[in-house]
């Protein structure tokens, strides 16, 4: 492993203490791709669990607000909001998973919104696998940020 951009050959933490604090947002997305049994079970409520939706929804809150203790050289952050939204998108047997993430700190909240998706994507798969082993989880990205030195970027 190349440890030649690492400060003194070991990973740290980007120090942001001079960096004064500013209003930053970030949407991400993901889609869980659903089969034919995942698609009827989540359209009957799931499978004894509750409903899919608003469960990764709580679950994706939730990521968001832990992404600190899971990535490790991400600043914990005082998160302002936090949105999770999924949609059940039938006709291409599919669930859209969006996270909107905001604060107010010395930096960005991306890895918030794009833990929200990956934990929310997660948890429908969670709650479907007893329907069907075939569920996939795509195209985890980040749509939009701004705030911060670089502003404003939009896929």
């Amino acid at each position: 492993m190349d440890l030649t951009h690492f400060k003194d050959g070991r990973p740290h933490m980007v120090d942001v203490t001079q960096k004064p604090p500013t209003v930053r947002t970030a949407t991400a997305e993901a889609y869980v791709r659903l089969t034919p049994e995942a698609l009827a079970a989540l359209k009957a409520g799931g499978v004894g669990k509750g409903d899919p939706l608003v469960v990764a929804q709580l679950a994706g809150i939730m990521g968001a607000k832990r992404t600190a203790d899971l990535i490790p050289l991400c600043h914990p952050l005082p998160l302002t909001g936090v949105e999770v939204r999924l949609e059940l998108q039938e006709d291409q047997a599919r669930v859209r998973v969006e996270a909107t993430v905001r604060t107010k700190a010395e930096t960005g909240v991306e890895m918030e919104a794009l833990t929200a998706c990956a934990v929310a994507a997660l948890t429908v798969y969670d709650m479907l696998k007893a329907a069907s082993k075939g569920l996939e989880i795509t195209d985890l990205r980040l749509l939009h940020k701004a705030g911060g030195k670089s502003g404003e970027w939009r896929r």
